[in-house]
């Protein structure tokens, strides 16, 4: 809205207009340009202005005035030297001026102010008086707004490294404004809490203590009014959870339990006299104040567990507590908040010396091993409704993760009070269940059967804890679960829980034949949630129990061709690993036609597959039945002696030339080639030397499926045998391994074809493995590699590689400049990769000169390319890499680097550099090379990178908000 006489409306009409079209219902692309429009906006100079116009008009909508109040916190942050020195001073006076204005609200508003406020108290380092200025300005009658400041300015110093101050400045400065004023804040928020008598109930008040923590000593503040004041805020709902917070801060200055005796022994009386809160809370049904008063107990038992393991008796109290929030926690909201308690004092009572409190802790473990299985049920839905979380699937989604989480609580009591123990305790409810409604139950009905799926839950989750030797209470569960009945979630969780105790079954094959009929069996259920878990069982049986199944070939394969084509591509999976893991164990002169016997047959599928894969999904069932030789593969390796042949490789060299010919028919099907160079890759992998007599029309096959279709998959390949058959490698001969790099470089020149004919925004998952692939090469050839005709233009590719923007394609293309610059070094830091004798491996000069003189001949476009990605485009997770490609060129050829270095910076747009910034990062860097520290020239680069980028590329904080329904306001 516009002033009367349009002053306002010429001022920053467009910057209103630009927010209402964020918050209006228009077009994508109106939106889009107006965000665009304000993110310019909120970099230039005329922002410093406009901010103060919007702020200081009456007729702007709040929204506007918030994003104005954001805008210019981001100024103060980023943009302080756009303004002349002199107008600084200006600047925090009209800040103030502005707090004085919305001294009573907005607070979001207010809130944005105090930080714009703290960043110029930051900054300001000639401000030495800054408490008095803020006080006298804002005066007694915006007490509030001092709070709001006297609060943020800890978190704002705090987060300094944004602020463009050097190391030295900031340290400096952060004693100035905390550390220095401590004292002076503490006795302000004492003076406020004594002359106000709402203090206890200002949750604002509570903030700020708590900000203070950091610099305010705990012993200080707990015999400080303070403490009272915290205190008596937990009675008060308005206050309740900032004063939880506080306490919980204090706690963790308390942490160093000897130095803070005194102060544990004040507090903890006073602490537990709030126990009454947990049934209060819990009876009241307020899930926010039963959260926190949950927090409050869990948290001072995490600060305080070595004086729990220590004095048990003593801190009883306190345990009991959380025990008792884990018990009332009928919402199952706030138990997650104890789960760090249990498991930090699991870690100490398990302790030899602390063996004494674990005993005397041991009833508190057995209870909660009950409270846990009770939380373990689903909940029961109203009457005449079937769904258990009635519709909501995010609570259900919400209820699976805490299930297993609870699980790992349970662990936890196994580790104190034994696995026997709480094993009988799910043994029991299941035979409680048992007795009282086995009789009523039926395949259609089964009563109250979640009382039997928790325990089965519990079961299941402490199954890894479980001795495989151990047969004290399993021989009476295993027999009662395979008697389970058939409900769907019952059934599931019954075999979910068998599949944890395979390896106890391999040991206990008395066991094994009704187990392994009740999960066949589970393979005809109607569910998909038990053919699933099923498949799962069935997996770890075989892969556990393959010994015992060793025999029992013929009935597995007419089980397994009986089921394979009713599963789902991931339970096809998963039945296939627990039949490898059969096929596996047979005698050697059995395994060829064994793999046989199972593999033709789905060898059969896939030819049929193929002949009639017209779509995306015909597509996609080839590639599933793909993995399923992969499988085999990678599971049958038998061992066979060098003068023998291998039967799985036998059998590989069979169906080879099929799998090179559903390449060359499916050339653009993803999935397809994907999958069969996943299975040439295990070839390699596992069959290793034996592979040799197959490896020339295996690695023909390769090159032509990359030339036909330009896949990466074919590099990953590639990788496999350039790493398996490389010259350190023991038993290949130098035929061999000539052969395989003379492979790497045909490879190299498809790929440089299909770089030069496409951009590699079209081809980054080709990028990511050419380079990975190079990476490779580089690390097991170094002198072929480096010394290749193909050097310079793989070099150039990787230059044109560094303008991408994707995370992958970038770490693959920096570690392979890493891995080449390692051997300009006399010991490169990948030399154990390219000798056998590790440490006794020296780099030939020739190669060191020749990688030289490849870094003198492209080092400027490089620095350019690794230095503007940085500034402007690199994912944040490429920055390691490339500062360090960075430190080594300085490492390397420092002069030449401060000359590369200073010709990117001068490159670089007009007035997006602070004054003198280039000449003290110029600086900065030949101060490290002349001292030798050029490792840290690393940070120096990365500090100047991401203050550029923030001020001038990223989004500043702000425009998310407008698009976003409008905010409600209050004072």
């Amino acid at each position: 809205m516009a002033s009367k006489d349009g002053v306002a409306e010429q001022a920053f009409g467009p910057v209103l207009a630009a927010v209402a079209t964020m918050q209006g219902n228009v077009s994508r692309t109106e939106k889009t340009h107006a965000h665009e429009f304000l993110e310019k906006f909120q970099k230039s100079i005329e922002a410093w202005t406009a901010t103060h116009a919007l702020l200081q008009s009456p007729e702007v909508p709040v929204e506007a005035k918030l994003f104005a109040a954001t805008t210019l916190k981001g100024k103060i942050i980023f943009d302080l030297d756009q303004l002349p020195p002199e107008s600084v001073l200006a600047l925090r006076d009209s800040v103030l001026n502005l707090l004085v204005l919305y001294g009573s609200g907005p607070r979001p508003i207010q809130t944005q102010l105090c930080v714009c406020l703290a960043s110029l108290a930051i900054q300001m380092t000639q401000w030495k008086d800054v408490l008095a200025t803020v006080g006298s300005a804002l005066g007694s009658s915006a007490g509030e707004c001092v709070l709001e400041f006297l609060k943020i300015l800890p978190e704002e110093v705090t987060e300094g490294r944004k602020i463009n101050l050097s190391e030295d400045e900031l340290i400096m400065r952060t004693k100035e404004l905390l550390e220095d004023n401590a004292e002076q804040v503490m006795h302000l928020l004492i003076q406020y809490a004594q002359s106000s008598p709402t203090a206890s109930t200002n949750p604002r008040l509570l903030d700020c203590i708590t900000s203070w923590m950091r610099e305010i000593p705990a012993s200080k503040l707990v015999e400080s009014p303070l403490m009272d004041v915290i205190l008596k805020a937990l009675d008060n709902e308005v206050s309740f959870e900032s004063a939880v917070d506080s306490m919980c801060t204090l706690y963790r200055d308390t942490r160093e339990v000897d130095d803070s005796l005194p102060i544990i022994q004040a507090l903890y009386p006073r602490i537990m006299s709030l126990r009454p809160k947990i049934a209060e809370t819990a009876e009241s049904e307020d899930g926010e104040a039963f959260k926190a008063i949950t927090r409050l107990f869990a948290e001072a038992g995490e600060a305080w567990v070595v004086l729990i393991a220590r004095l048990p008796t003593e801190f009883r109290g306190l345990v009991e507590a959380v025990l008792e929030c884990c018990a009332r926690d009928w919402e199952r909201d706030a138990i997650s908040l104890t789960f760090i308690f249990w498991y930090e004092l699991k870690q100490y009572v398990t302790l030899d010396r602390y063996a004494d409190s674990r005993l005397g802790l041991a009833d508190i473990f057995s209870q909660l091993v009950d409270i846990m299985v009770k939380h373990l049920e689903y909940p029961r839905p109203e009457e005449g409704e079937t769904d258990l979380f009635g519709g909501d699937r995010e609570s259900e989604e919400k209820f699976r993760h805490f299930r297993h989480s609870m699980g790992d609580v349970l662990k936890d009591c196994c580790s104190v009070i034994g696995v026997t123990e709480c094993l009988t305790k799910s043994y029991q409810l299941i035979q409680q269940w048992v007795s009282k409604y086995a009789s009523q139950a039926s395949n259609e009905h089964v009563p109250n059967w979640q009382e039997l799926e928790a325990p089965l839950f519990s079961l299941r989750a402490m199954g890894r804890m479980v001795d495989p030797e151990d047969s004290s209470i399993l021989t009476e569960v295993i027999p009662l679960i395979v008697q389970i009945p058939d409900q769907e979630k019952v059934r599931f969780q019954a075999i979910m829980a068998l599949a944890r105790y395979t390896e106890w079954t391999a040991q206990h094959p008395e066991t094994l034949e009704p187990q392994l009929n009740y999960v066949i069996s589970g393979f005809q259920h109607t569910s998909p949630e038990v053919i699933q878990a099923s498949a799962l069982a069935f997996k770890f049986l075989g892969t556990d129990c393959q010994k015992l199944l060793g025999g029992h070939i013929a009935q597995l394969h007419s089980f397994y061709e009986s089921v394979l084509d009713k599963l789902k591509p991931a339970s096809q999976e998963e039945v296939t690993e627990g039949v490898a893991a059969v096929v596996a164990v047979q005698p050697l002169d059995k395994i060829y036609e064994t793999m046989k016997m199972f593999c033709d047959p789905i060898m059969a599928r896939i030819m049929n597959l193929a002949n009639n894969a017209k779509d995306e999904e015909g597509q996609r069932a080839v590639a599933d039945h793909l993995q399923l030789i992969t499988i085999f593969v990678q599971v049958v390796n038998p061992y066979a002696g060098p003068s023998e042949e291998n039967p799985a490789v036998k059998y590989c060299g069979e169906i080879l030339p099929i799998m090179a010919t559903i390449v060359m028919n499916f050339t653009s099907s993803t999935p397809i080639l994907e999958r069969v160079c996943r299975c040439w890759r295990y070839m390699i992998i596992s069959y290793r030397m034996a592979m040799i007599p197959l490896l020339p029309t295996l690695a023909q096959s390769i090159a032509s499926g990359f030339e036909v279709s330009r896949e990466g998959c074919f590099l990953w390949a590639t990788d496999a045998v350039v790493r398996e058959f490389s010259e350190g490698s023991e038993f290949v001969d130098p035929s061999t391994t000539g052969a395989v790099f003379q492979f790497y470089e045909q490879q190299a020149i498809t790929f440089l074809r299909i770089l030069n004919d496409l951009p590699p925004d079209s081809l980054p998952d080709v990028i990511e493995d050419f380079f990975r692939l190079s990476s490779d090469a580089v690390r097991y050839y170094p002198k072929e590699c480096i010394t290749s005709s193909l050097a310079v233009p793989i070099f150039s590719a990787a230059l044109s590689a560094l303008t991408l923007q994707q995370v992958d394609p970038l770490i693959a293309t920096l570690h392979y400049y890493r891995d080449l610059f390692s051997f300009a070094f006399e010991k490169p830091v990948v030399s154990e990769f390219t000798s056998p004798d590790g440490d006794s491996y020296t780099n030939p000069p020739e190669i060191r000169e020749a990688v030289r003189q490849l870094i003198t001949s492209q080092g400027q476009i490089l620095s350019q390319r690794v230095l503007t990605g940085m500034m402007f485009s690199f994912p944040g997770d490429c920055f390691p890499d490339a500062s360090g490609v960075m430190m080594t060129l300085f490492e390397l050829m420092p002069q030449e680097a401060g000359v590369w270095l200073q010709s990117t910076l001068q490159m670089l747009p007009a007035g997006t550099m602070k004054a003198g910034e280039a000449e003290r990062l110029l600086k900065a860097v030949a101060d490290k090379v002349q001292s030798g520290e050029t490792r840290k020239i690393r940070v120096l680069l990365q500090d100047f990178t991401n203050s550029y980028r923030r001020r001038n590329v990223a989004p500043r904080d702000g425009l998310g908000r407008l698009e976003a329904t409008r905010f409600r306001f209050s004072g």
